[in-house]
């Protein structure tokens, strides 16, 4: 099962933090595999946001997500809900001694003809979704 988990220190204040990370709006900002978001309402458990990805060739994916967990300040977790892989991943905060540690999570299950063909490239995007992460850290300490 492709997965990938990856923590990093933001040296802002947690609440600014976590803001910016269930703002759907800025994940075009730093996550360059993503071409549309739209959240439909505020996040909350059971709230969606519809996302279309790049695939392979320039190819355009949905990748809708439902919000599984919204804790404030401490954690944020969704699943994909359309598209022909879904990742479940989560997003937990917590204090560090210079600002905010985030922990990010992924791992989507791949079966059948899919995990012959599917595996190796779904966890190539896992890998670079967790290397975004260094684009948000950059933008978040720029203010």
């Amino acid at each position: 099962m492709p997965q990938a988990k990856r923590s990093i220190v933001i040296d802002r204040p947690i609440d600014e933090v976590f803001a910016f990370f269930t703002n759907a709006a800025n994940d075009k900002k730093w996550r360059p595999a993503v071409k549309e978001i739209e959240p439909q309402g505020p996040p909350a458990v059971g709230s969606t946001i519809h996302q279309i990805i790049a695939g392979p060739g320039g190819r355009r994916i949905p990748a809708d997500i439902e919000v599984t967990g919204y804790e404030p300040t401490s954690l944020y977790a969704f699943k994909v809900t359309a598209g022909p892989v879904r990742p479940i991943g989560e997003y937990r905060f917590g204090l560090a001694h210079s600002g905010t540690e985030v922990t990010f999570s992924l791992s989507a299950q791949v079966t059948g003809l899919k995990k012959l063909f599917m595996s190796g490239p779904v966890q190539k995007s896992l890998d670079g979704e967790m290397q975004s992460l260094d684009t948000a850290k950059r933008l978040l300490e720029r203010g």
